[in-house]
């Protein structure tokens, strides 16, 4: 597998689409489209686009969970249980 193969002009894709698309959805490796020598798009089957996806919004999750760390924006166990207890009425 090398990337190099995975790389290709719009005029290839255009003419070639449908097996591309097949090898993307087989391979679930990455196409990327040229246009004038520079890359111009990538495309992607669905499921590792979800995936990329997925794993973004975690990444921002994790990130914004340290900056609140950071800035001290956190609540000890019995907090959470006196929270939870209040917001449910238990």
């Amino acid at each position: 597998m090398n990337i190099a193969d995975d790389i290709k002009p719009i005029s290839y894709f255009k003419t070639h689409a449908a097996e591309i698309l097949e090898q993307i959805n087989e391979t679930h490796r990455p196409f990327f489209v040229t246009q004038n020598g520079e890359a111009r798009a990538v495309v992607l089957d669905p499921e590792t686009f979800e995936n990329m996806e997925k794993s973004i919004k975690v990444l921002k999750l994790i990130s914004m969970s340290e900056k609140n760390i950071e800035e001290g924006k956190t609540l000890n166990q019995s907090q959470v249980e006196a929270s939870l207890k209040e917001k449910f009425k238990i």
